[in-house]
């Protein structure tokens, strides 16, 4: 794997799941805070594309199936040495749930797919990218959760199960690295307008709208917004855990619908 852009000597982002969505909208807000990115997803074709849009700093670009630990290692070893030595940021945002209703009529495959993107995923892309965090203290990890990590709804169990993980990760990184002071910051996301329902009900474009019939959910900008006050804190500052969700949501199953 070898990457082709033109770098300077600048503070990089390393962003999962960076194709579509929230991991979209950080790679754009903090390419306007200054960062250089480096972008990562399965659908490289997509990467492309949101790489003409950005022109303000070095983009780096590679397709990654973060539940693949060869690839992610063989990624993050070859990225240009002035990139690795100054990666201040890490995004796990790679994540998806596939498939809702009750576990005894659920499938193997679905299960299989969100732990091993959601947890397993994250698990391989922090173990490679955290060496290069801890050269520089007050760095950022921020892991994109959900609020399905702090409660469990209806027909949400391996999805929910997931996404516990992942806050129970950003709780124990948060010890591991706090002697490099290296910042860990666990955003949880109430229902938010993406692709996500597309893919939980594969494809049915119907089923996916109606979860956002009758209230104004979230958008991936709000989620990016987020990310940005998270890195702009001052050093002493740091922003461990961010609950944020539609005015219209009360928690992980209950909405005020017009």
């Amino acid at each position: 794997m070898r990457f082709f852009c033109q770098f300077c000597s600048m503070k990089y982002a390393i962003i999962t799941g960076a194709s579509s969505g929230f991991g979209k909208a950080i790679a754009q807000d903090l390419q306007q805070m200054g960062y250089g990115l480096v972008l990562l997803a399965r659908r490289f074709e997509r990467l492309k594309e949101l790489k003409q849009t950005l022109n303000s700093t070095p983009v780096l670009i590679a397709e990654l199936d973060v539940r693949d630990d060869k690839q992610v290692n063989d990624i993050i070893k070859n990225l240009p040495s002035e990139v690795a030595e100054n990666i201040f940021i890490l995004i796990n945002n790679a994540g998806l749930a596939v498939g809702r209703g009750p576990l005894d009529e659920g499938l193997s495959d679905d299960w299989n797919r969100m732990i091993d993107t959601n947890v397993k995923g994250l698990l391989n892309v922090s173990h490679a990218v955290i060496p290069l965090l801890k050269k520089h203290p007050f760095s950022h990890l921020i892991n994109i959760s959900s609020i399905a990590g702090k409660e469990v709804y209806a027909g949400g169990n391996v999805y929910c199960a997931s996404k516990h993980a992942v806050d129970a990760l950003s709780k124990s990184m948060r010890i591991d690295l706090l002697p490099y002071q290296i910042k860990v910051c666990n955003i949880a996301p109430g229902a938010a307008q993406t692709e996500f329902s597309l893919v939980r009900f594969k494809g049915d474009m119907q089923t996916a709208q109606s979860v956002y019939d009758g209230y104004q959910a979230l958008v991936a900008q709000d989620i990016a917004q987020t990310v940005s006050f998270v890195v702009s804190r001052p050093d002493h500052v740091s922003m461990a855990d961010i609950t944020i969700m539609p005015t219209a949501q009360a928690n992980g199953s209950l909405f005020y619908k017009k």
